[in-house]
Order: structure tokens, then sequence, then C-alpha cells
């Protein structure tokens, strides 16, 4: 599995996604626009440093938007909202900015277009996730979840003619289609999303961790415990043949027990996590021999999002003030 020599294989792409980036960058601007305090309702992204880092710059998190003042900014987070919290905020008079993923957004407009061609749809993903409860509010009466393939002997429909999958943007891929095709068993006219639901960054970080993880002893996932995507990547790193793999925030929490007799660990990140917490790993692991470190590129990402239309700047002036701020 390894050679003599220590070394770290560096997963490329890991780390911040577009939507992500637009998220946390969303709340950075709406600060500096604004003021503190900004609330947020829940976690902008699931990463601990990012929540913890916007905390101390003034954003305030909350669970439902009748914890924030009326008339206050709030921001939601990019794993999108439903259509009922949407009409809290405006009864509250609450100025909103609107920093859901464009590809979540994306699932959300395929499960309104489904319900009203009636279509029962079924959702595969995990029960309780912010972006699983915001895509099921859009069409409640009209959507199922299915959260794996044990779950498929359960499902009804009022017509197996007209049914169609969707998925949370954060699954792994191989699981998905697990599912899927033990819903297509069940339902052989299921209908395909008109595009592919998981988003690109989670396709790209599970294919990277499953180039890598064969010549793992051990693979390090930099991510927190709530990160959907993270958590997947240590599953692929196990089913992709590493011999061991941990899901950490800070280089702080590596057991050194884990690297007795390693002589290669893969590192790699999920898509809400800082470039500044995969360093601090590597530079952990040089400290303790694992100086050589390789990276192992699968795909270029190109893609970004502009900012929520209520933070763009009013036509006739430049752009210049809204420069990223990370």
């Amino acid at each position: 599995m390894s050679g003599s020599a220590k070394q770290v294989l560096l997963a490329k792409p890991r780390g911040y996604c577009a939507g992500v980036d637009r998220a946390v960058e969303a709340v950075e601007q709406a600060l500096d626009q604004y003021g503190a305090p900004v609330y947020v309702r829940k976690e902008i992204v699931h990463n601990k440093h990012v929540v913890e880092t916007l905390r101390e710059r003034g954003a305030i998190f909350v669970e439902e938007a009748s914890e924030v003042p009326e008339g206050a900014h709030v921001v939601f987070s990019a794993h999108g909202v439903s259509p009922a919290v949407r009409e809290e905020a405006k009864g509250r008079q609450l100025q909103t900015i609107d920093a859901t993923c464009p590809l979540v957004t994306k699932v959300h407009q395929e499960a309104k277009r489904f319900a009203r061609e009636e279509y029962d749809i079924l959702l595969v993903g995990h029960a309780g996730h912010e972006e699983v409860e915001g895509t099921s509010g859009e069409a409640p009466e009209h959507i199922q979840l299915v959260e794996s393939a044990a779950d498929v002997d359960s499902v009804t429909v009022r017509d197996p003619d007209k049914v169609v999958w969707l998925s949370q943007t954060t699954l792994s891929v191989d699981e998905t289609m697990d599912t899927v095709r033990a819903l297509r068993e069940r339902f052989p006219n299921l209908q395909n999303p008109p595009s592919d639901d998981i988003c690109y960054a989670t396709q790209n970080r599970q294919v990277a961790v499953k180039t890598m993880a064969p010549r793992c002893d051990l693979v390090l996932v930099v991510g927190s415990r709530n990160s959907s995507n993270s958590v997947r990547l240590v599953e692929v790193a196990l089913g992709a043949g590493a011999g061991a793999s941990y899901l950490i925030d800070y280089a702080k929490e590596i057991d050194e027990a884990w690297l007795d007799g390693v002589t290669t660990v893969g590192v790699t990140s999920g898509a809400s996590v800082p470039e500044v917490l995969v360093q601090g790993v590597v530079a952990h692991l040089a400290e303790r021999g694992f100086g050589s470190v390789e990276e192992v590129d699968t795909a270029e990402e190109t893609l970004t999002f502009s900012l929520p239309r209520e933070l763009r700047p009013p036509r006739g002036r430049t752009a210049l003030d809204l420069t990223p701020l990370s």
C-alpha cells in the first residue's frame, strides 16, 4: 500500500466549493455593508471554524427567523429554506439575503415543476438535514424522503408511471445510485432529474479521494461532523481501500496513535472547509516526519457564483466595493 518514506497525498480538488464561497462572502459583505449584527438562520455552512470566525465578526446565528428582531437583516444559509420560512421572514419584515447555493435552488425548482405536473417525488437524502427540509417544503404533499435502499419497500405512490427521483446535493454518488437502482426495480418507469442533482464539487471530491485512497494507510478528512459531504468522504475513502479514515475539524484532533506504522497519509477536506485548516494538518504531519507532499489532481474547478442580488452594487456603480474578503 505504501513505500518506506513518509509522505502526504493531498487531494485536489478539496475545500471550498463555489456555493460555500458565495455564502460565506455574503455574510462578510452583509457585515461590511450593514454593520453588526447581521443574523444568519442556521449555520451559514456546516463548518465549526467558519461559523466561529463569522460570529467573532458580529454574525448572530439563530435556529429560526422568529428569533430575529423585526426589520433586521437575516441571511439564509447555503442549504436553502422552505417557502414557509420565507413567508415567516416576510411577515416579520426582515431584510432577507438569500445565500442558498444555486445548485440547491435548482433542485427546489425541479421539485416545484414536478409537483405542478402531479408527479410523486422521491427525494433521496438524510432526514433532518436543512437542505432536505427546504426542498421538501416546496411541495410537501408530493415529496417522500427515501434515505437508503432499505426504505424503498415502504414507498407508496399514486401512479407508478408518474414518479421522479431527486436528491440532496451532498450525498455519496455510489450510495445514491444504489438507492435509485432499488427504486427503479419497484418503479420501472421512474424518471431521472433533468440534470444531476449531486453537486459537481461533491462528486469531484469523492473522485479525488477514490483515486488517492488505495495508496493510503490513513486518510484524514478535514470537516465538521454535521457536514454531510465531509462525512461521505470518510466513507468513500474506506470503501476505496484506505487503511483507516477519520474526520477532524483541526490538526490538534489527530490522535498520535493513528500514525503508528503509517507511511502514507491522504488529506482532503469537505466543501465547506477553508484551506487554512488543511494547511494546518499538513504542517502538523510535517512536524512528525511526513515532509513529502504530493498533490493528487483529478479535476479543475472554475465555476463561480455571483453574490446574492441583495448585495450586488446598484447599476451604474462598479463592483470594486464588493472585492471578496477571502
